[in-house]
């Protein structure tokens, strides 16, 4: 396996958490004689510092001639201005345009040895394991118009959420072909009883429902989803909702877990490269410390194996590392564990061997 794979370390603890990733991936590599050709570039604040753009050409265009994307995080207190023409953000949010990236897998799932560090109790956690499917592409983040304006001396802001009918067909299609592979139930999560957005969602996911007649589907309101995540997470398989909505839910689904610093994501389009990063952020009071979290960016570059260079083997043994490490108490001090950076990645390392 011949792959280009292009490295966008960004802010805070990027560079650290990326770091490890790629020392897996290279021990990957030469276990199983596959040629991974890694190149890197600046994303977010350092690229805003370096070039005053968060985003450069020459940036895009080697990512567009990739076989996949691995980021670390982007952002921090140094360019926190919402007022600021140009923000961190700007680079995730083109780079997910300018690739077609319109889906984001993310998953939780609880590590038995983690229970103790989730805010619920442990019985609630029994038998969650859950994918949560985000529409990357649409909605109130990319809609038109969009702004802010001054009318008869008064001031107002308008963002606007829009969808149309393939947006939503190919996110929906996506997440019941990801159910068929899991307990097969996907639940699409919408405010069809207030936005005409969501009635289109919904009407069009009832639609493809019946192309999976092997599969359940259910509807649910955002609001009782919230309050589900916390009451009974474990009646999710496959959550499937726009853009907004994910993106709330999903970190809220992430807490379950004790630590956003263990879970990957990938984004994905109909074609080209896919991007992979943890859902954490650039966590810029620990930066330079060495004790960040790598967990989530090692299965992040397990995933990259997974969707991208279909190595679905090689990511099931990053995989078994990861939860052999955590097993044995080798954690961050997120995880109330007392190792490095440097010495997660020592042993889930030993582990592959």
């Amino acid at each position: 396996m011949n792959a280009k794979i292009v490295l966008l370390p960004g802010d805070g603890i990027g560079p650290e958490i990326t770091a490890a990733a790629h020392q897996v991936l290279e021990f990957i590599a030469k276990r199983g004689s596959h040629r991974f050709e890694f190149s890197e570039y600046l994303i977010g604040g350092c690229s805003i510092d370096r070039y005053g753009v968060a985003l450069t050409e020459e940036t895009l265009e080697a990512c567009k001639q990739s076989d996949a994307i691995l980021l670390g995080a982007v952002g921090g207190p140094k360019w926190d201005n919402p007022a600021a023409p140009v923000r961190p953000e700007q680079g995730l949010l083109g780079l997910r345009k300018s690739l077609g990236l319109f889906a984001n897998l993310r998953p939780v799932k609880i590590y038995p040895k983690l229970a103790g560090a989730s805010p619920l109790r442990p019985e609630r956690l029994a038998g969650v394991d859950m994918i949560i499917v985000r529409e990357l592409t649409g909605g109130l983040y990319f809609g038109q118009p969009r702004g802010r304006f001054v009318t008869d001396g008064r001031e107002k802001a308008i963002d606007t959420l829009e969808y149309h009918d393939y947006e939503i067909d190919r996110i929906v299609r996506m997440a019941f072909d990801l159910a068929r592979g899991r307990r097969k139930k996907v639940t699409s999560v919408d405010k069809a009883n207030v936005l005409e957005s969501s009635r289109l969602w919904r009407a069009i996911t009832v639609e493809i429902g019946k192309e999976y007649p092997d599969v359940t589907l259910e509807h649910a309101l955002v609001d009782s989803v919230a309050m589900r995540l916390v009451a009974n997470p474990s009646s999710f398989d496959v959550v499937v909702s726009e853009n907004l909505f994910a993106d709330i839910l999903s970190d809220e689904a992430a807490i379950l877990t004790g630590s956003l610093g263990v879970l990957p994501s990938a984004s994905l389009g109909s074609s080209g490269p896919g991007m992979y990063e943890p859902i954490h952020g650039s966590a810029p009071d620990i930066a330079g410390k060495g004790i960040a979290d790598p967990i989530g960016t090692i299965v992040s570059a397990a995933f990259l194996l997974r969707y991208s260079l279909k190595l679905g083997t090689e990511a099931a043994q990053i995989e078994a590392a990861v939860e052999k490490t955590i097993e044995d108490g080798c954690t961050t001090p997120d995880l109330g564990g007392s190792c490095s950076t440097a010495q997660v990645t020592e042993a889930i390392l030993r582990n592959l061997q």
